[in-house]
Parts: C-alpha cells; structure tokens; sequence
C-alpha cells in the first residue's frame, strides 16, 4: 500500500468542545431574531425551533443529506405565520449570533499539531471532511485555532450537500485530493459516519476515541476499524508507524 494522503474528520477528533451551552445558543438566536423584527413568544419559537429540527433531522440522518440550520430556523418561523425563507439575511445574521458561543469553545486536541505537522512535512496530502450544518464556522475554526495551513483541501457537508457515511462526501475529497481510496488513511472518532462510511468508500480506517465516541461506543458499534486508537496521540503513533516515520 502507497499512501499519499491522511483525511481527518474535525470536531471530536482533531478538536474538542469546552464549556458549551446549547441552550444559552438557542436563546441567543432567540434575542438576535426578536432584535431583527419578529415578533415572537420565546417558549412558541422554541416549540418551533425543535419541530424544525426533528423534521429535517430525518433527511439528515437517515437519507444523508445536509441540511442547513437557516433552512430550519425558516421552517420554525413560517410555523409562526413569518413568509420568509433561508436566503432572508436576518436569518443568515441570526445563525451566526447562534454559532458564536460554540466557535469559542473549540479546542485543539492533544498531539493534533503534532500530527498534522510531521504528515504534513513528510510530504503527506491532508484533507479534512466536516459533517456541519453551518460552514463558516469550520473554515473560522480553522483560522482560529491555526490549523488552516495544514490542509490541502477541506469539505464541511453544508456546502456538499451529502453528509457522512454517505459516499459522495468522502469521493469528492479523494477527487479534489487526487489520489485513490487505496492511497488514503481515514482518522475519525464516528463509528457510524467516519468507520462506516471511509471503509465502504475503500479506505483504510483508524478510529479515535473521543469525547462524544468513547471506547465503548466502538464496541457497542458493528462497524469496525483497521485500527483503533484509546487517543489522538495514540492514533498518530499508528499512522507515524504505518506510514514508517519517526515521531
């Protein structure tokens, strides 16, 4: 096997999540949309907001298609009698008041930089494929927490249209990569969407624990992986001996 690229999922695998709300989000969305015109009772658009979700949650994950959170907040409001739509720059404002809290608190994993450095210096092309519903947020992620520099090329599924396991997703980036399946190593901490969906595209897996997959999600799951890695770092000591590099 002649490996050519290393394609990361992001979130629970090269970053964690600190000290976030989702419920102090969702009233902040709340305020931004009040602040923009709508006239709305908080405990009837939340009502709303979850009706939304719960529907287009379907379509994301039993079909894998992606669906933005602008599209939801307009269904939640035209639920309320609002004639609006996802392109309604009120709404577009409002989803980024609703991803603020959550971009602050995104940390770099343990040994991330590491790893991304030495594949990186090795010659080694890095992709990076997000299932997000709001993409902005990846790409200020990555310019946030310095990662951007490291990859070749970037896919968050509010812009493909396709989410994990969902094969269009992982053959756009080995596309853009340009290499083949059998040439790509896969990291990620889903067993659902990263194992399931890299090793039905053809490519060689590592699982990484993480704070949403733990260990025992992965016993627990039927999809496994050629690898499985207790951490980041752990996994980085697999792919460096796999790809014969000194740490």
């Amino acid at each position: 096997m002649v490996v050519k690229a290393v394609i990361f999922d992001f979130i629970g695998t090269l970053v964690c999540v600190r000290g976030y709300s989702l419920e102090a989000s969702k009233m902040k969305l709340y305020k931004c949309l009040c602040d923009a015109g709508f006239d709305l009772a908080c405990d009837d658009f939340l009502v709303a907001y979850t009706q939304a979700h719960e529907k287009y949650r379907v379509v994301r994950y039993r079909r894998f298609v992606e669906v933005t959170n602008a599209v939801w907040i307009a269904d939640a409001l035209c639920r309320l009698g609002f004639s609006v739509d996802s392109e309604d720059e009120r709404i577009k404002a409002a989803v980024n008041v609703f991803f603020e809290d959550y971009l602050r608190s995104l940390r770099v994993r343990r040994c991330a930089r590491k790893i991304l450095s030495r594949l990186s210096r090795s010659g080694y092309k890095l992709g990076l494929v997000s299932n997000f519903t709001y993409a902005p947020l990846i790409y200020a992620a990555l310019r946030q927490l310095g990662l951007e520099g490291f990859f070749d090329v970037v896919l968050v599924s509010a812009d493909v249209g396709w989410r994990k396991p969902h094969g269009n997703i992982f053959q756009e980036a080995l596309k853009r990569l340009g290499v083949s399946a059998s040439e790509a190593i896969y990291v990620g901490d889903s067993p659902d969407e990263d194992i399931r969906g890299a090793k039905k595209a053809g490519m060689l897996t590592i699982h990484v624990a993480s704070q949403f997959f733990p260990q025992s999600a992965l016993r627990k799951s039927r999809h496994r992986p050629d690898y499985a890695a207790r951490s980041l770092c752990d996994a980085g000591r697999m792919l460096f001996r796999l790809l014969e590099l000194s740490e």
